[in-house]
């Protein structure tokens, strides 16, 4: 049979108020009785039921997390990031996966809310209209991790796509390349997809070189849309000298698919990304990349959200974190 605080008070001596004291540290509470009431838990394994006290203290020292692809290695950093600021501040956390499907987000964003979270992260997807109308119904702080909204209304913590880009793509440029194709994200994305689209224009018009609309392939961030991307630009007549990937799983599969064809690199196609997963590291030859911090992202968000839930002042609610080029052996002079 399940054990009470009923039980406990009986089994102590004391009343339930003590007990209730007890178990939520409450300071007004002799040592001796405190002692007792600790003596009686351990002997019946008294758990106390975390939705009741929740429900008496209106807090349930949880934050709903929702997470848009479980699978990518980018994100599990992420919440690595949140948990660990989580733990610190005495927060449990329920994560849960949205499959990238903004039907399925929504439906989470409500059942989390619906759970009575003390707060919600919301992480890198498109956050659409729906998005803010499930928000707007929120009585708990809200935090937007590696994505944020257009007109800024939530507090965010992210990288600046564009720069990072800008960054991939001057980088290429610095190398001697002129002729620069791009595996984009989807543009309908503002944050991932069409900010660094923009980075990659911005960086050709800086450098005065023209945009060619047939040198850009939009993929889904995934390894698969890679390799599809550089079987076109193997395809074309006249053919790119160096690829950049809005994503390092993208830019994978456009080596993999330059390495299928007999090709190499850098030799025959310099390739960039931005992230810096593990992934980045572990492919040949090493893939120069523009690094997000992810785990300080979530690590960041979380202690924003702290900060929001606990009514605490926030300085700046909407936080711009570094990003940093990391040079490895994927990107070389175009006339070597």
């Amino acid at each position: 049979m399940t054990v009470t605080i009923y039980d406990v008070a009986r089994e102590a001596g004391v009343s339930m108020a003590t007990v209730s004291r007890v178990v939520n540290n409450n300071p007004n509470v002799k040592p001796q009785t405190r002692k007792k009431v600790y003596e009686a838990i351990e002997r019946l394994g008294y758990r106390p039921n975390a939705v009741a006290r929740g429900l008496a203290s209106k807090k349930t020292t949880t934050v709903g997390v929702v997470i848009p692809d479980i699978s990518n290695s980018i994100f599990a950093e992420i919440a690595r990031g949140i948990e660990d600021i989580a733990n610190m501040y005495h927060y449990n956390i329920i994560l849960c996966n949205a499959d990238k499907k903004k039907e399925k987000e929504i439906r989470v964003i409500n059942t989390l809310l619906e759970k009575q979270v003390d707060g919600l992260l919301f992480m890198g997807g498109t956050v659409t209209e729906e998005h803010i109308q499930a928000f707007q119904t929120s009585a708990v702080p809200i935090v937007l991790c590696a994505t944020r909204d257009e007109q800024g209304t939530y507090p965010s913590v992210d990288i600046d796509h564009e720069a990072a880009a800008f960054d991939a793509v001057n980088t290429l440029i610095r190398h001697g390349h002129r002729e620069i194709a791009m595996i984009s994200g989807t543009l309908q994305d503002p944050a991932n997809g069409y900010s660094r689209f923009q980075g990659y224009k911005k960086a050709l018009e800086n450098a005065g070189i023209e945009y060619q609309e047939d040198l850009v392939r939009i993929g889904n961030y995934r390894y698969e849309s890679g390799v599809e991307a550089m079987k076109y630009f193997l395809g074309l007549k006249k053919k790119p000298t160096a690829i950049f990937a809005a994503t390092d799983e993208m830019a994978i599969g456009a080596i993999h698919s330059i390495q299928d064809e007999g090709l190499k690199v850098p030799d025959d196609f310099s390739v960039i990304s931005v992230d810096n997963t593990r992934m980045a590291s572990m492919v040949r030859p090493l893939l120069t990349t523009v690094a997000q911090p992810m785990y300080d992202l979530g690590a960041v968000a979380m202690r924003l959200l702290t900060k929001l839930m606990k009514k605490e002042n926030v300085d700046n609610p909407r936080v711009i974190l570094p990003h940093e080029t990391i040079l490895r052996l994927s990107v070389s002079h175009v006339n070597e």
